[in-house]
Parts: C-alpha cells; sequence; structure tokens
C-alpha cells in the first residue's frame, strides 16, 4: 500500500496592502488580522500547512507606500508565509529597494526570471524546496510581463521575455530536482490567469508540474481552470478571501494522489481575530491618520472606475486635469494607474493616494496623427479587450474614437471635433513609464518620434499636479461622454461584464 500523506496548502495573492477589515453588511470582511486569524486556525487544526503568496504585497495603502514597503514586510513577517514570489508592483520602489525588503523578510522569495546582465547572476533564488513531514515541495516563481517592462528601464536587470523562455526555464529547474525526490511541484506565478493557462499548454507533462498558484488578473476564482492536467487557481484580491488545496500526497510515487480546492471567505464569522498583528497594523494606520486623514475635496457626486479598458469617470477628470495643467493637445493616462472602483464624493488625501498611488513624470511627446492612430490601434488589439494586457489609456477632453473590434477598423477619430489629420503634428501627454516603453505600449519607435520634435519633460510629479487641481476646484464632475466606442466580439463583451461584476478591473 502506497504511503500518503496529507497537506493544506493555503494561498493569497494581489494583497496591495490590504491591511484592515471593512464593514460589509454589519460584517467585518477581509484584514490582515482576520487572514492572520484564519491561517493560524488552520495550522493548529492540520498537521501540514504551508501558506503561500503569489505576488503583489506592496503597493495600493497608504500605510505601505508612507513606509515605501517596510510596514508591509513587518506585517508579512507576522503573518508568517512558508514562500512568496514577485509580483509587478514589488518593484514600484525601484529594484534596489525591493533587495533591501528581501534583506528585510523573514520568509524566502523566489523569481526565476531577475538576473543582472553583466554576469547573468540572479537577482532571487529561482526556486526552493520545502521539506515537510518527510515530503518535498518544489516552488519555482515566474513573474509577469508587465514586470518585465518595468526592468527594462534598469540597463543593469534582465529578464526572460517569453512564455516559452519562461517554459523552458521551469522544465531545467524541474529536470535537475526531479532527481531529488520531490513530491510535488508547485509554480507559484504573477502573469494573469490567461498567461497561465498558455503557460500550462507549453510545460512537458514528463517535469512533473503539479500545480501553478498565480496572481495579477485578481481573478475570483470558484473551482480551479484544469489545461494540460495542470489546476491553476487564484484567490482574487484583497484579503477578503484565501485559497485553500487539501492534499493526499503519495510520497511513494511521488505525485498528488487527490486534491480538492475551494476558495475561503475571511470574515468575522469564521475567522479569529489575530490580535497581536491587528496592533501593529493600528501602530502604523495611527501614524499616517494624521497625515492623511485631511480633505482635499468634495465632488457633486461619486465617481466610478468599474473597469481598465473602457471610459470612466475618474479616468476622464484625471485625464482632463493633465492635459489643462500641462497644456498638451491630448494626454494619454494609463488606465491601470487608477486602483479603486469608486471615488468620493468626499476626498480624503488617503482616498487619493490609494486611488493615485503610483507617481511618475510627465513628458509631452510629439506624434503625427498617423502615430497617434497606430498606437491607439496598438492599444486596441485583441488580447486588450479580452483582459489579457492592462496597457489601455483614458483620453482627455477633445478626443473621441470609435473602433469596431470584429473588423479591426476605427470607424472614427476625432480631435476637437474633427478628424484627425494624420500629417499634423500633436502634443501628447504621456506619464514616464509609458514614455520609456513607447516600443512596448504603443508599437512606436522613440527614434522616430524624436524626429517630429524633441521630447519635453513637463511635471515631475503627475500626483502632485492632480492633487494641487482637486484642492483648488469646488464642485468637480465628470461624466462618460463617449470619448472612447467599442465595438466589442460577443465573447469580449461577456468578459468584461464577468469582470466588472466580480468587481474586477
Amino acid at each position: 500500500m502506497n504511503n500518503l500523506k496529507k497537506l493544506t496548502l493555503l494561498h493569497s495573492n494581489d494583497m496591495h496592502g490590504d491591511f484592515l477589515a471593512e464593514k460589509i453588511d454589519e460584517k467585518l470582511v477581509g484584514g490582515v488580522s482576520l487572514l492572520s486569524g484564519y491561517i493560524s486556525k488552520v495550522r493548529q487544526e492540520e498537521k501540514n500547512v504551508l501558506y503561500a503568496i503569489a505576488g503583489d504585497m506592496f503597493c495600493g495603502s497608504v500605510i505601505d507606500s508612507e513606509f515605501h514597503g517596510i510596514s508591509t514586510i513587518q506585517i508579512m513577517n507576522m503573518l508568517s508565509p512558508d514562500i512568496v514570489t514577485v509580483g509587478n508592483h514589488e518593484v514600484d520602489y525601484g529594484i534596489a529597494h525591493l533587495l533591501f525588503l528581501e534583506k528585510c523578510a523573514e520568509f524566502p522569495i523566489i523569481n526565476a526570471n531577475l538576473y543582472l546582465k553583466t554576469n547573468h547572476t540572479r537577482l532571487f533564488d529561482p526556486y526552493k524546496v520545502i521539506e515537510i513531514d518527510g515530503m518535498k515541495i518544489l516552488f519555482i516563481g515566474v513573474l509577469t510581463e508587465i514586470t518585465l517592462l518595468k526592468c527594462k528601464m534598469d540597463k543593469l536587470v534582465g529578464t526572460f521575455v517569453t512564455l516559452e523562455d519562461a517554459a523552458a526555464e521551469v522544465g531545467k529547474i524541474c529536470n535537475t530536482y526531479n532527481a531529488t525526490d520531490v513530491d510535488m511541484t508547485v509554480l507559484l506565478t504573477h502573469i494573469g490567469l490567461e498567461e497561465d493557462k498558455k503557460l500550462a499548454a507549453l510545460l512537458d507533462p514528463a517535469w512533473g508540474v503539479d500545480m501553478i498558484i498565480g496572481g495579477h488578473s485578481h481573478d475570483f476564482m470558484e473551482e480551479p481552470a484544469v489545461v494540460n492536467g495542470i489546476p491553476i487557481v487564484q484567490a482574487g484580491t484583497g484579503t477578503d478571501q484565501i485559497g485553500r488545496f487539501d492534499l493526499m500526497i503519495d510520497t511513494d510515487e511521488n505525485r498528488i494522489d487527490s486534491y480538492t480546492w475551494t476558495p475561503v471567505p475571511i470574515n468575522a464569522d469564521t475567522c479569529p481575530e489575530d490580535e497581536s498583528i491587528e496592533e501593529v497594523i493600528r501602530t502604523y494606520k495611527d501614524t499616517t491618520d494624521e497625515k492623511y486623514g485631511r480633505i482635499l475635496t468634495k465632488f457633486v457626486r461619486k465617481l466610478t472606475a468599474p473597469s481598465h479598458i473602457e471610459e470612466t469617470e475618474i479616468g476622464n477628470l484625471f485625464a482632463d486635469i493633465l492635459k489643462d495643467c500641462l497644456g498638451v493637445d491630448i494626454f494619454l493616462l494609463a488606465a491601470g494607474s487608477i486602483r479603486v472602483h469608486e471615488f468620493g464624493p468626499v476626498v480624503t488625501k488617503r482616498d487619493f493616494d490609494e486611488c493615485f498611488p503610483f507617481d511618475d513624470s510627465a513628458h509631452m511627446v510629439f506624434w503625427t496623427g498617423a502615430q497617434l492612430k497606430h498606437a491607439l490601434l496598438r492599444m486596441l488589439r485583441d488580447e486588450t479587450l479580452a483582459g489579457e494586457h492592462t496597457e489601455f489609456y483614458q483620453v482627455s477632453h477633445g478626443l473621441e474614437y470609435e473602433y469596431d473590434e470584429i473588423t479591426h477598423t476605427m470607424l472614427k477619430l476625432n480631435f476637437e471635433g474633427k478628424p484627425v489629420e494624420e500629417d499634423r503634428v500633436y502634443t501628447i501627454g504621456l506619464q514616464d513609464f509609458h514614455y520609456k516603453n513607447l516600443k512596448d505600449s504603443f508599437d512606436l519607435d522613440p527614434d522616430e518620434i524624436e524626429k517630429n520634435h524633441p521630447t519635453r519633460d513637463v511635471a515631475t510629479s503627475c500626483v502632485q499636479v492632480i492633487e494641487e487641481a482637486l484642492q483648488r476646484g469646488r464642485h468637480q464632475n465628470a461624466r462618460i461622454e463617449g470619448r472612447i466606442v467599442i465595438h466589442m466580439t460577443e465573447e469580449n463583451k461577456q468578459k468584461l461584464i464577468e469582470r466588472v461584476n466580480a468587481g474586477r478591473f
């Protein structure tokens, strides 16, 4: 008879500094103290328990940003994950700062994608074998293409660019460690559900990858997606739920004999509060409340941003402010810069920083009408509208376009009520990250753009520009005006509806 052992594997992803519980329908939901209470409860109830985080612990709250992630590391140290992989927002404070935060972490952080170009030295351990009750569990870390774009700004840092490269690296690691009697292999990824499915399809079954625990696309799942025999899971976003695998491991055959997976809601009804971790969080909150509690403005009504791939009220407001303040014809605001679904009507400094947490300088670039059309068509490619990429841009007043995804045709492209002229040069405002990734984001050659006119730096901080405008303004409002009209395929339209209904961007 084969030797079967039980393993409980808990996992989170895209926590984004979601430290505090919220009251929903008179019930406390989420928050790290309740999450910690549940994890501790499971660790007491079950013999063999591991807890993994699939990227993006950082960014999204003022407690995180005020202390540049140091607060998050202290809180995560108390949460005590067994293994963590790098997500795209782990590099928001810079690669050097991330390496400093890693030294502060009391848990292993893995990633197989980042290395120094000079000597190909990896920045992190690409994998870790965790031994528990005689079982050996191999974890391998893989991150998102968005991170790869950000890392291209650092000339010393290189990456594996494609899924094929990542799959080959996984195969190399699996081939090396299969001989060490590994009982289960887990890919801890941060590339999004659709990319996880593609990656799973590329994996050779002989490598023995048993599951993919992912992040980045914030999917709330009722059951695993199974591709190439590999279950793929995520646990949404924040701390409102946690994923739970209950597995029976055959340690004689080095394989999973059976498993169940459940998304577990984190709330006061089912999770005891961890008072020690709550005390630490409250200490940080007290420090930030005084600074971030001041009121910036009051809108006429609450503004919304239900999706990252359609025109939104918050997107229109911010894009218009940047256009008007910086004196450009058109401002293209990255939709992913907006991190909340609702904003206002009363807006505190905390509200604003959590809505628009990623500060960047701004540049004025000079594009012909033909280049503007080409850039928008690049943004509107099928993968973006299917929700597989996040390079989507809110547009400032004066620009209107209508696009048919079925025929891949731009039906209308107007500026100030007139068709965009192909040979006319327009001034375009871009955030620094997107300016530095013109080729990836817009399929435009920076050298060709510079021939139109040298780029101008117009602001060192988009956050400061918007914050100042909010403080000055009274009775501010924004509405959907038909600046962006997209005729989607029925399939992508349904996907968008599902994402909005699930509260995912």
